[in-house]
This record gives structure tokens, sequence and C-alpha cells, in this order.
């Protein structure tokens, strides 16, 4: 498990990782996004930080609803590998359920 604490640069490349059977695994990660303009948290899942980050701050994207309807520029606060879709998928709906604000207080202690 590998984290970026709030406030940290997130500088790792995103690579793909060679299965038990020689097969290519994709790694996923579930993100936090915090507006710089109002504060306003964003959760997600993505294979690929890089391009998904770019895609929240890029106007003309229209696949990103929520990060358009409030004004950014959004930067990533907090991230955590998952191995599966599913498990990236599970982690997102906890942190969600839980509450942004509470879920980062606890991680960070």
């Amino acid at each position: 498990m590998v984290r970026v604490r709030a406030g940290e640069p997130d500088k790792r490349p995103v690579s793909k990782e060679t299965g038990l059977f020689g097969e290519l695994s994709m790694a996923y990660w579930v993100y936090i996004l915090q507006s710089e303009t109002s504060g306003r948290h964003y959760i997600g899942h993505t294979d690929n930080l890089v391009r998904r980050s770019s895609e929240h701050n890029d106007p003309d994207y229209s696949g990103s609803k929520t990060t358009k309807r409030f004004k950014g520029p959004w930067k990533t606060i907090w991230t955590q590998e998952a191995a599966t879709r599913s498990d990236a998928i599970m982690l997102e709906k906890r942190i969600k359920k839980r509450g942004v604000s509470r879920f980062l207080g606890e991680s960070s202690r």
C-alpha cells in the first residue's frame, strides 16, 4: 500500500506490473481532489492518475461533470493504490460513506 499525504507531491510514475502468469495486471488508484477555489472535495478512482488529473482540470473535457460544475483548479491531496478495480471501487465507496473530511482526519493520525 502506497499513500501520499496532503501537501506532498506525488511524483511516482504510474506503471503496470507483471501478474502471476506473465500477463500485465493493471494497478488502480483511489484519489481525492480538492478545489483550490472552494475547498470542495472530489473522490474517484482511475488506472492513470496523470491523465485523470488533467481531465478534471481541462475545461474542454466533458467526462468530468462534478469538477466542471464546481470551480477549480483541482489538486490531488491523497492517493492510494489498489490491486484491482473492484478494490478501488470498494475503497472509494468506503471513503464516500465515511465522509472525506473525517476520512482524511483519521488517515493522518
